[in-house]
């Protein structure tokens, strides 16, 4: 059973080790600044007994996620991190400017050193899950709430995708495109077929289509009909070929291409950009598939999507039944800081800063990693 699982029976509070799999060389500031190290030394040797507080912040607002993984950093890697005093706030929590949301109270020799990757973890989860979150709310803006897919596998690094995935279901994505941005949090990654499996049979999408079908007879039937350029034809001959058992068709026409439907119908264009998945080619391919009876196929739409975007297409009531968007969510555009603000419990901060007591944070209990 996944940790994800037992803390959402309220069986654990936070993930921890188990569930993150961090690289021991945390544990040798590998990953650390080097002037932390030096400091680190130089305390050890010149001011040992010191108690400091070290407060982290943004300026955002943002929906916080990275604070498990920190906490667990901590109780990893700290010297004696059964002594450390941690306040924290929970992944998921709306966050204001300013707002304190994760204090650390012990001898900075044990746990400074790891402030940057604190920073770091914090800036990463909160931004993805932000992102995720204002698309999501994007989504529902047409009074039904759309579904959003996580595709994001091609945008970064592939050993992100483990942490974005979690990040991104904290900010309300549930359909993700790999089994590793399920890893902490869910089961199985989703999705049906690439350009490529259409490619791989001359173009021919009926043929790719029933490929598919065959080998996977039990998935929803999601087609891609943008790879000849034409998605209304295309998506109706794969309608005609399954009827019931075609679940929707996906749309991903690149930005630089117009779909045949407006080299048909030049009469439609002059008032609007008729380049990639727009919303009058969506118009035209619901009210196409309607008018032949498929009004039970559903249209997903991908390429190039954003908050913004699909903001626009859900004020015009474009028929979007889902979207797939990928490279906006992964934009990190939050940064943490973390200062030290108490020292031996009286104020002692660089100039601007200063301790901000937030009375939503919550104490956080050690658990052994």
């Amino acid at each position: 059973m996944k940790e994800i699982e037992l803390k959402l029976q309220g069986k654990i509070k936070r993930l921890t080790n188990k569930t993150f799999k961090f690289d021991e060389r945390v544990r040798d500031g590998w990953f650390s600044a080097v002037y932390f190290l030096k400091t680190r030394e130089i305390v050890k040797e010149f001011r040992p007994n010191n108690m400091v507080t070290m407060q982290f912040f943004q300026k955002e607002h943002a929906v916080l996620c990275g604070t498990d993984e920190v906490i667990a950093l901590l109780h990893t890697f700290a010297d004696e991190p059964e002594k450390l005093e941690i306040y924290s706030l929970k992944d998921g929590d709306k966050i204001s400017p300013f707002e304190t949301v994760l204090t650390i109270t012990g001898p900075y020799q044990n746990f400074g050193y790891l402030e940057g990757i604190i920073d770091g973890i914090l800036a990463r989860r909160t931004s993805v899950a932000t992102n995720v979150y204002n698309v999501v709310k994007a989504a529902a803006l047409s009074g039904v709430q759309k579904p959003v897919i996580f595709m994001g596998d091609r945008d970064d690094h592939f050993m992100m995708q483990a942490g974005d995935g979690y990040a991104a279901f904290i900010g309300g994505s549930t359909a993700q495109a790999t089994h590793a941005m399920n890893e902490w949090w869910g089961k199985q990654g989703m999705g049906t077929m690439p350009h490529a499996l259409i490619q791989l049979f001359d173009g021919d999408v009926v043929a790719a289509a029933k490929a598919y079908h065959a080998k996977y007879p039990d998935d929803d039937l999601i087609v891609l009909v943008d790879y000849n350029n034409d998605c209304i034809t295309d998506a109706l001959k794969v309608a005609r070929e399954f009827g019931d058992k075609l679940k929707a068709v996906r749309v991903d026409t690149s930005r630089t291409m117009i779909d045949q439907y407006f080299i048909r119908h030049p009469e439609v264009l002059g008032t609007f950009d008729p380049r990639g998945v727009n919303p009058p080619l969506i118009f035209a391919l619901r009210e196409a598939l309607d008018r032949e009876g498929f009004e039970h196929v559903k249209i997903v739409v991908s390429g190039g999507f954003n908050e913004q975007r699909i903001i626009e297409f859900e004020k015009q009531g474009v028929p979007v039944d889902m979207y797939g968007v990928g490279s906006s969510l992964l934009k990190v555009h939050i940064g943490f800081t973390g200062d030290n603000v108490l020292l031996n419990g009286k104020h002692q901060a660089k100039a601007g800063r200063r301790y901000r007591p937030n009375p939503r944070l919550e104490k956080v209990e050690y658990t052994p990693q």
